[in-house]
């Protein structure tokens, strides 16, 4: 065995040094662990993500874009189809803006993070996610030591636990956002991100691990993070338990069209505590989304949707009053909700001027420090989990139990929900449930990853036809408004297939001296 980690590193080759030629080098501060309770006070600083407080009262929301401290992936709720720009009269362009630094993001462009000005800025999230794995190899390697050597704290079993699902939870994340989408017939081929799970510092390059090995290793880690938790579950949503394990198996499980695992993982989640919000006695103007909610079953990080989709009445000392330069909720995604759905109150609020609609599941945030806050992406509730389970059920033909799975949820979500509503052939169903997710988890961080999975199912696909379109405008400054100029267009997976993953930073690829690749991104120009 490797001596080198008879001390675990507190960051730098935790997270794999210059040597590994993976990522950019780390501090080398060290110390040693000596206890399960240190173990677990490492846990909490350097492999969960930290909430970050914003504090909005500018269109100049992105100050923190590329900090490793700040937020991690705000761009991942704009490149989807409940999201459009949100323009009111002009901001100056070197404003860090919601708008001006996703914009590219937001239109699919070959080279998206680069700001109005051309600037480019750098994603920190590749860097800052693999920098937890690395932790999380070290300290699960420690803590399976003290173990072999005879520790029996219950502490171990819950660090073991957290540390892989924490991991299983980050390569899923990487794999969706960076990687192709998986397709079962050709995941042995189809590129993925790099896999790391040796806490030995290794001298070489690394490349890209196909779909089949990365999503092999997220469901080996989360089988043993359910080994090690047993039946436990922590008394705080901020902490992972059983709960969280399965719900991520279960989500896990439905990506790799393993619908009969589905139902296994997910099966008995309610005998743990888990329930609906009944929007029925929901108090208007409050948070849907909360730590205490019945529904929260794990968050860890920051909130940034005030941050990407920012009103228009921010502050008048600033200038940013009947202003906007950021996103809003998409007619499209509107559309979808019936008039006697109670999720339109919920889910969403007009914005003080224009009567734009934002995303308001996570009204908390204009409380500081706020200890209901809950994340816009690293969020697992159980909603969620019945959607899985609904899914797979009619994805194995099994349509009346799905229609009931899915009247489950809409009896909390209507005034008047009859299952009845529901369709009654196979196909029909399994677009209704689909669109009854796009409800029910937007702005939650899935749409994005399910419009990519739906494109490549093997039963039902997106029709090649299917597009996204970004509305366009210019300002004219002589009216002092913004003009419809065309629109962006991304097209099916198959006919766009470069644009449904984000490029690997080129940080990473230098590092790794060319061993790393990115497909190439088309050029993309407005269209009418």
């Amino acid at each position: 065995m490797n001596k080198i980690y008879s001390c675990l590193l507190l960051l730098g080759l935790l997270s794999l040094s210059s040597c590994s030629k993976f990522l950019e080098e780390y501090s080398r501060d060290q110390r040693y662990v000596q206890t399960p309770e240190d173990l677990d006070k490492l846990m909490i600083g350097e492999a969960f993500i930290n909430p970050l407080s914003l504090t909005i009262s500018s269109q100049a929301t992105m100050s923190t874009l590329a900090s490793d401290d700040g937020i991690t992936l705000p761009w991942l709720h704009v490149m989807d189809d409940d999201c459009e720009q949100f323009a009111v009269n002009f901001t100056e362009t070197e404003k860090l803006t919601s708008l001006y630094m996703l914009g590219n993001f937001h239109n699919w462009m070959q080279a998206p993070n680069v700001d109005v000005l051309k600037k480019t800025w750098v994603d920190v999230a590749w860097r800052k996610i693999y920098k937890r794995i690395g932790a999380l190899n070290s300290i699960i390697f420690q803590a399976e030591e003290m173990v072999k050597n005879g520790n029996k704290s219950s502490i171990l079993n819950r660090v073991i636990g957290e540390g892989y699902f924490l991991r299983a939870y980050y390569y899923f994340n990487l794999q969706n956002v960076y990687g192709s989408p998986y397709r079962k017939q050709t995941a042995a081929s189809d590129e993925g991100v790099p896999v790391k799970v040796s806490e030995k510092v290794e001298d070489k390059y690394f490349s890209r691990s196909s779909n089949e090995v990365v999503y092999n290793q997220i469901i080996a880690d989360l089988d043993k993070a359910a080994e090690a938790f047993n039946d436990y579950n922590p008394g705080t949503r901020v902490r992972v338990g059983i709960a969280a394990v399965k719900a991520l198996q279960s989500r896990v499980y439905l990506y790799t069209e393993q619908y009969d695992k589905v139902l296994d993982a997910a099966k008995d989640i309610e005998t743990l505590g888990y329930d609906f919000l009944d929007l029925n006695q929901y108090v208007a103007n409050t948070s849907f989304t909360k730590r205490s909610s019945p529904e929260t079953i794990f968050t860890m990080g920051s909130n940034e949707m005030p941050a990407v989709f920012a009103n228009d009445s921010l502050s008048a000392y600033n200038g940013d009053d009947n202003r906007a330069s950021c996103f809003k909720a998409s007619g499209d995604l509107l559309n979808q909700f019936a008039t006697n759905d109670l999720r339109r109150t919920a889910f969403f609020r007009r914005s003080t001027k224009n009567q734009a609609w934002l995303p308001a599941k996570y009204r908390t945030w204009t409380t500081y420090n706020d200890p209901e806050q809950v994340s816009c992406l690293f969020y697992i509730r159980y909603a969620e989990v019945v959607l899985n389970r609904a899914e797979a059920l009619a994805m194995l033909g099994s349509d009346d139990l799905a229609r009931t799975e899915l009247q489950k949820l809409r009896s909390k979500r209507f005034a008047n929900a009859s299952i009845a509503d529901l369709p009654q052939s196979n196909q029909a169903l399994v677009d209704f449930i689909r669109a009854e997710r796009r409800r029910e988890l937007c702005f939650e961080g899935h749409r994005w990853f399910d419009l990519r999975r739906y494109g490549v199912n093997s039963k039902y696909p997106l029709a090649d036809n299917f597009t996204i379109r970004h509305p366009n405008y210019t300002y004219d400054a002589s009216s002092k408004t913004y003009v419809p100029s065309g629109a962006f267009e991304l097209k099916s997976i198959k006919m766009d297939a470069a644009a449904w993953q984000a490029p690997i930073p080129d940080y990473a690829i230098e590092f790794n001296q060319g061993a790393l690749t990115n497909p190439v991104r088309p050029v993309r120009n407005v269209v009418p």
